[in-house]
């Protein structure tokens, strides 16, 4: 899958599966954080729907914790790991 189709699928997933109503796919910088005050300002909560996500839309397993603070940096960090972790 393209890398632009990817951030923008991953977007929206984001945008309608975790209820943000402010905010626009456009309006996000592939680069920008997920969490914290910076960029989206997800919480741990979030994290772990987001995991499930990823698996259930990609059939990609986050593992542990680790893995998951690299993953879910940025939009262009979720892109990365799906690539290097789906199964063709």
């Amino acid at each position: 899958m393209k890398n632009n189709n990817l951030s923008e699928q991953l977007k929206k997933i984001i945008i309608e599966e975790l209820n943000l109503e402010d905010i626009e796919a456009s309006g996000i910088n592939d680069d920008d954080p997920l969490f914290g005050d910076e960029g989206l300002g997800l919480d741990s909560l979030d994290a772990v729907e987001l995991v499930v996500l990823i698996q259930k839309h990609f059939g990609v397993e986050i593992k542990d914790m680790e893995e998951g603070k690299v993953a879910l940096a940025s939009i262009s960090s979720l892109v990365d790991f799906i690539n290097n972790h789906k199964k063709d």
